[in-house]
């Protein structure tokens, strides 16, 4: 099944239904967007010359016309290749070039940045709200292509964060389970409800537009394009019942925000990265119970785990502080487990590596079969996290395997000592990391931005966690390194600590 068939059904049921909105302003209907994006598959197929299965790579922040471009490809039988605008010229070329595209749907700021990276010329290059592009879209619309469930849909570039990214492809039938996940845990859209992308439609937003598309809802664009705290506050004062996907960042500034809220959220769901519960109860306070917390990865997107908005708002429940800082339980569509090193599953109380199977998981890597065997080798989705369920199914992330410290053959997860030191309240960021050592292997470093005594730091260390976990010396910065999904990037810092240790002797 073409998951663009949800277009055309909807374009055919209810025509007039706003499909696709700027602020609070509606700018399509599923009529309009439906006669675009086959308009779009046709110009696509005799004007580029684009067969079934090539790629279409969207470079641009989030634009009204993004869900024209995605689900036009889909209508002509062609794969989408979204890239997160926020990458520099060189690093989208690179994408561009690997995945094969044969299409470059771009703004102008991006089409000029790529043309100087030699694109122009080799690839066709069609920049948003240019004459050139309404054009393609007035065309005659072309029928719907039958596409089969694996087929590729959307191939998703990981962040990157070590080495060039990977092309995790994601086939139709993978983005049909991540939608029907969704409507079943996160937020049972219906007809009419709104959800917001101020986050990257490039990824994590972009990704629940499809099931949105599915119960005939809004998709809609910031006037800005991005995200603005202020922004978002006013057009939920205007618009209230909104959902949204955000980073933890995003929500944290939400909740500094002066804005009045309005009548709140439908649902606000946080990913990406873990939230401190103390941040979590904040958020709590600020929006009431409309909060809900993903786990998933490119490979898997948005569908490991699942933390519910009842579960983060019951504040009766026994062990509700410690669910705050689970990542829920395993999302209805894929069966998840820890296991250790030799994939052996793992009881209830034991830390190991996290994995997953099911019907949301990447066919593989694009033209990466060594990655995709050591990835998906086993039948499981390995994803290289480390977790521990309890005994009601709630998985807790330690960290990334890489990311464990060893430190007089002890294992130390950074997280447990940055979640006891981010309850401290001069504490604003902070990210721990392993300093290689002679006599220990490593010992533990933190990275602080905020102003808090040390001292205080320590005794909170000993008062909560084993001693040897304690951070043998903190380091003070203005600001922690991050990625453009807002993940910590841990390489670099410990790329600036290894400096940092060589300049003081």
């Amino acid at each position: 099944m073409n998951i663009a068939l949800w277009l055309d059904r909807a374009a055919r049921s209810v025509p007039e239904l706003p499909a696709v909105a700027v602020g609070d302003r509606s700018v399509s209907t599923y009529g309009r967007l439906a006669q675009r994006a086959a308009g779009l598959a046709t110009a696509l197929k005799d004007r580029h010359g684009l067969a079934g299965g090539d790629r279409v790579a969207i470079a641009t922040s989030n634009h009204a016309a993004y869900l024209e471009v995605l689900l036009g490809a889909w209508w002509g039988g062609f794969a989408a290749v979204p890239i997160n605008a926020k990458l520099h010229p060189a690093e989208i070329a690179w994408i561009v070039e690997h995945a094969g595209a044969r299409v470059v749907f771009a703004s102008p700021q991006m089409e000029a940045g790529l043309g100087a990276h030699h694109l122009a010329g080799v690839i066709d290059m069609i920049a948003f709200d240019s004459l050139g592009y309404q054009r393609l879209t007035a065309q005659d619309a072309a029928p719907l292509v039958a596409r089969g469930p694996d087929d590729l849909a959307w191939l998703f570039y990981t962040s990157g964060t070590t080495g060039r990214p990977k092309g995790a492809m994601l086939t139709h039938r993978n983005l049909i389970a991540m939608s029907m996940g969704y409507l079943a845990d996160v937020d049972a859209t219906q007809p009419g409800d709104i959800l917001l992308h101020a986050a990257p439609m490039s990824h994590g937003s972009g990704l629940y537009a499809m099931a949105h598309v599915c119960r005939q809802a809004v998709n809609a664009v910031p006037e800005s394009g991005g995200f603005d705290a202020g922004e978002v506050l006013t057009l939920l004062q205007r618009r209230p019942g909104i959902s949204m996907f955000a980073a933890p960042t995003m929500v944290q500034r939400l909740v500094d925000h002066s804005g009045d809220v309005g009548e709140g959220f439908r649902t606000l769901t946080w990913g990406g990265a873990p939230m401190h519960p103390g941040q979590v109860r904040r958020a709590l306070d600020r929006f009431g119970p409309h909060l809900a917390q993903i786990y998933g990865q490119g490979e898997t997107p948005m569908t490991i785990t699942v933390l519910s908005r009842d579960d983060v708002a019951d504040r009766t429940h026994p062990r509700w502080a410690e669910r705050l800082g689970s990542a829920g339980v395993a999302n209805s569509m894929v069966e998840v487990r820890v296991a250790d090193p030799e994939d052996r599953s793992l009881p209830d109380g034991e830390a190991g590596e996290v994995q997953v199977r099911g019907d949301t998981v990447m066919a593989g890597y694009w033209g990466d079969e060594t990655a995709t065997r050591a990835t998906l080798g086993n039948g499981w989705l390995r994803t290289g996290d480390v977790g521990v369920f309890d005994e009601d199914g709630y998985l807790t992330l330690k960290d990334r395997s890489k990311d464990v410290i060893i430190s007089g053959g002890s294992n130390i997860y950074p997280r447990e000592v940055e979640d006891v030191l981010l309850t401290h309240p001069s504490v604003f960021d902070i990210s721990v990391i392993g300093r290689p050592d002679p006599e220990w292997g490593e010992v533990v470093v933190a990275y602080v931005v905020g102003d808090p005594d040390p001292r205080e730091l320590d005794r909170m260390c000993l008062d909560r966690i084993a001693r040897f976990k304690r951070p043998k010396h903190y380091v003070f910065v203005p600001s922690l390194p991050r990625n453009n999904t807002g993940k910590i990037l841990r390489n670099e810092i410990r790329d600036l600590d290894r400096k940092r240790e060589k300049e003081m002797g």
